[in-house]
């Protein structure tokens, strides 16, 4: 398929015959009434919901208003069915926010340690929270370990140990979706490009600079992060009695630092990761999609 028919189908496939501008989106759920119907059929026991049971549990006794306002959500927020009314994606997506605490808190945690040592000086890590944003950094000499989103919501009831974790898995997750070309946020496609600077999120001079072409979320990584989930980077460590679930990425110094990555070729992009462990080293070439092309394993023996 040729790069025109390739771009003619995707346009094909994205047509929207019937979208909503942002603006438009947003001034339909800026309503009290209209973010409590969406609060109701979050918090009902089972879905479809009955208009008068909605009605009931939103408490609007007018039933001309009440039905105003759930018609302005239908189509975009809402699906009504024959049994009652749920959620269309964006509805619920909606909600999850609201639950996550992005739109109506703003909570700060002084900083707390975290498990693992600097990659530049040995030094003891912590963590600090601010801005709806976790960063993972040396209390020595503040060289950054990777500072990503995290919703308020995934503070509530949980210690500050169980706040790390959860922030481990999330940033692991986050990557290895952006890396597959899958957007976080929305779903949409991702692109990837290695860029080299200094100006990088986790201190290095290398990063893969992650681009949704739909919604234009960012997200920048260290290239280690994509090998994370990689079979033989896995194996490597399970053979030697690690499991790479339960150590967390800022204690791995290949996903943190620039020592164990680099630039093996520019035209194209080739990219070479080392992976040490116990004597052993695992070696992985990755192209610019950060797709793995090879890897060896060079024996302490």
């Amino acid at each position: 398929m040729s790069k025109s028919d390739a771009s003619s189908e995707r346009e094909s496939v994205l047509a929207c015959t019937d979208c909503l501008d942002p603006a438009d989106a947003f001034a339909l759920i800026g309503n009290e009434t209209r973010l409590a119907i969406l609060e109701a059929l979050w918090l009902a026991d089972d879905r479809p919901v009955a208009f008068s049971e909605l009605r009931r549990e939103v408490g609007m006794r007018d039933s001309a208003q009440f039905n105003y306002h759930l018609q302005k959500l239908l189509g975009q927020f809402v699906v009504q069915t024959e049994d009652g009314y749920d959620f269309k994606h964006a509805g619920e997506k909606v909600v999850r926010s609201v639950i996550a605490g992005s739109f109506n808190e703003h909570p700060t945690i002084d900083p707390f340690p975290v498990e693992g040592s600097c990659v530049a000086c040995g030094g003891p890590l912590e963590a600090c929270y601010r801005d709806e944003r976790l960063a993972i950094g040396c209390r020595d000499c503040e060289h950054g370990h990777g500072e990503y989103g995290f919703p308020p919501g995934g503070l509530n009831n949980r210690t500050r140990d169980e706040v790390a974790a959860a922030f481990d898995q999330r940033v692991k997750h986050l990557h290895c979706l952006a890396a597959d070309g899958v957007c976080p946020e929305c779903s949409g496609r991702v692109e990837s490009h290695v860029v080299e600077d200094d100006d990088c999120c986790l201190g290095a001079t290398v990063r893969i600079d992650h681009e949704c072409v739909q919604c234009g979320h960012t997200l920048c990584s260290a290239p280690g992060l994509r090998l994370l989930d990689h079979s033989q980077v896995v194996s490597f460590h399970r053979e030697r009695g690690v499991s790479l679930d339960e150590r967390p990425y800022w204690t791995l110094p290949w996903c943190v630092s620039d020592e164990y990555t680099t630039v093996v070729d520019r035209d194209p992009i080739r990219i070479r990761v080392r992976v040490p462990l116990e004597g052993d080293e695992l070696r992985a070439t990755l192209d610019e999609a950060l797709t793995v092309l090879e890897t060896t394993v060079e024996s302490a023996d």
